[in-house]
């Protein structure tokens, strides 16, 4: 489907972005050196979610963090979580004044949009000073299992999520040419490796996500985008086979011989308003 026919905005619960975003910043905050985030004095946090980066950001500097999303329960969540003020609100008609932050971010928010320069357009009109936008290269995620059978399907159900899903979940490098379309200047990219590990011993949360492969619930997750791209035997023959796979994770888990590494690459892209 092209781009331009895209119109649904995606939306996630919070027990997904709570899976999704575990850790993301544990050890990767010189990600954000180029946001210059000491020296900030209010910074709008949008599609902030359960508020997992407005917390690195209240955390990192001195400024007010400002959450904005346009789900009022994940509102809720973040502000507790990260302790900060929300706003309820559209990334693409932002109700906010003009020149109001001198830093405008944003943390996989572009890519579940149908038209992310919409969203920077509104991100340069509020910002005095920085736009910054943290956004996950999808098609470049690399999975290796003790599991042989689980990165061969890693590989196959992540090609069909790619085809099926409505919104270009793959931006990676183009970020920056769209910053720059939208007449942001100096635009640069840092890239990090978000590295999601599962070892012995295993916490409650690896358990649980073994509990949902065994039971089919992982893959459920994207059913939806799936079935756009795969014929109903093939995504219940995959279905069938994630299962299978699940229960040898599982089974690897209770004898302590499982082990997985996940690796997403995550590009930082930082322009400055003119």
């Amino acid at each position: 489907m092209p781009l331009a026919a895209r119109s649904t905005v995606r939306r996630f619960s919070e027990a997904y972005l709570s899976r999704t975003r575990e850790g993301m910043w544990e050890d990767s905050r010189d990600a954000l050196a180029d946001l210059d985030l000491p020296g900030r004095e209010r910074i709008l946090d949008v599609g902030c979610g359960t508020g997992e980066l407005s917390r690195i950001l209240a955390e990192e500097s001195d400024a007010e963090v400002v959450g904005v999303d346009a789900d009022p329960a994940l509102l809720e969540v973040a502000r507790e979580a990260a302790g900060i003020p929300v706003v309820a609100g559209d990334a693409r008609r932002l109700p906010v004044a003009d020149d109001a932050f001198d830093l405008v971010v944003c943390q996989a928010l572009l890519v579940n949009l149908p038209d992310p320069e919409r969203a920077i357009e509104q991100f340069a009109r509020v910002s005095s000073d920085l736009v910054a936008a943290v956004e996950p290269d999808n098609s470049a995620v690399d999975v290796r299992s003790t599991v042989s059978r689980e990165q061969r399907l890693e590989r196959r159900v992540r090609a069909a999520y790619l085809e099926g899903v409505e919104t270009d979940v793959a931006l990676g490098e183009t970020v920056a040419d769209r910053f720059e379309d939208v007449g942001l200047a100096d635009v640069s990219t840092r890239r990090y490796y978000h590295r999601k590990e599962i070892e012995p011993p295993y916490s409650e949360r690896s358990l649980r996500a073994a509990t949902r492969k065994a039971s089919g619930a992982g893959l459920a997750d994207h059913e939806r985008e799936l079935r756009r791209e795969l014929a109903d035997a093939e995504y219940d023959a995959i279905r069938s086979e994630w299962r299978e796979m699940g229960r040898e994770v599982v089974e690897q888990m209770q004898a302590g011989d499982y082990r997985r590494i996940e690796v997403v690459p995550v590009d930082v892209t930082v322009g400055r308003v003119t």
